[in-house]
């Protein structure tokens, strides 16, 4: 359940870091997870179908990319446009493939691994091990990007875009491409969990799948203070709100389902009440940048 958070999180961090705030992750993902099960589909392998939703969330991060950082647009309204456009063209696409009643296919999906030895530790073993390649990747992400924006020349790049893009112009750092670049890496990765979404989790496509987690990780990267490691422990702990609600419903209680449902969402609210007013921004954040 954490896995397309952590995956998404990562590359919006790396986003407002440089001072770009991507609303359009839902968009995105959602692109990603369309992407993802149309290449498995017609190629019978999820790593090529996990390549094209990466590619498809590339695109349209180039997208959003050229009309904020390049033409200068507002990056709210923007995202939120991105959004809508997503929504509409994986539906359309989906039902002019499959039909006009979408029924949903099962796709080839990636298989589980068991790790030689761990998977033997009691309690341990069932944690670490029996889950999917996607799965492992995307936690491995987490101490990459550590590694790339706290101790490579490229994360002080990055960093001081986002703080002060006028002094990182002075110093030599071409500010929209530092910018562009760290939104088309956020596009693959929210790509890859969309893939995630159709090739892991639900092994096919439905319209409107990604159910919100773009928001989510909006919150996410608020909690984890804009920190890769910060932001899995929070990923983690929205994982398991997700995962104790279907397990209250597998239980069969007379509570309505829907208040179990409403568990992540109404984290996310929580959150953003507790923690947003006390959070740090980087200071140059949806602000876009013009040499003149």
């Amino acid at each position: 359940m954490a896995t397309p958070l952590v995956m998404t999180s990562i590359g919006e961090i790396f986003a407002e870091r440089s001072g770009v705030i991507n609303i359009g992750l839902e968009g995105m993902m959602l692109t990603g997870a369309l992407g993802g099960m149309l290449g498995s589909y017609f190629t019978g392998s999820p790593w090529i179908g996990l390549l094209v939703g990466m590619g498809a969330g590339f695109l349209l991060a180039g997208l959003f990319s050229l009309v904020t950082v390049f033409l200068g647009s507002d990056q709210v309204v923007t995202g939120a446009a991105l959004n809508l456009l997503a929504l509409g063209l994986t539906g359309v696409f989906y039902r002019q493939i499959f039909g006009i009643t979408g029924t949903a296919l099962t796709v080839q999906t990636f298989e589980p691994i068991d790790i030689p030895l761990i998977d033997r530790i009691p309690l341990i073993g069932n944690i670490l091990s029996g889950h999917t390649a996607p799965v492992y990747l995307g936690f491995l992400l987490v101490p990459v990007a550590v590694w790339l924006l706290f101790y490579t020349t490229l994360g002080l790049s990055i960093r001081a875009v986002g703080e002060s893009p006028m002094a990182a112009d002075a110093a030599g750092i071409p500010v929209n491409r530092v910018r562009h670049g760290c939104i088309l890496a956020c596009g693959i990765l929210t790509g890859a969990a969309g893939s995630y979404l159709s090739l892991a989790h639900a092994n096919t496509f439905i319209e409107g799948m990604s159910a919100g987690r773009g928001f989510i990780v909006l919150a996410i990267v608020i909690i984890g203070r804009w920190h890769p490691v910060g932001a899995m422990g929070a990923a983690l702990l929205f994982g398991i709100a997700n995962a104790v609600q279907f397990q209250f419903q597998a239980i069969g209680t007379s509570i309505p389902y829907q208040l179990f449902l409403m568990l992540p969402y109404v984290l996310t609210l929580l959150v953003l009440i507790f923690f947003a007013g006390h959070a740090r921004y980087p200071a140059a954040m949806a602000q876009a940048y013009r040499k003149d």
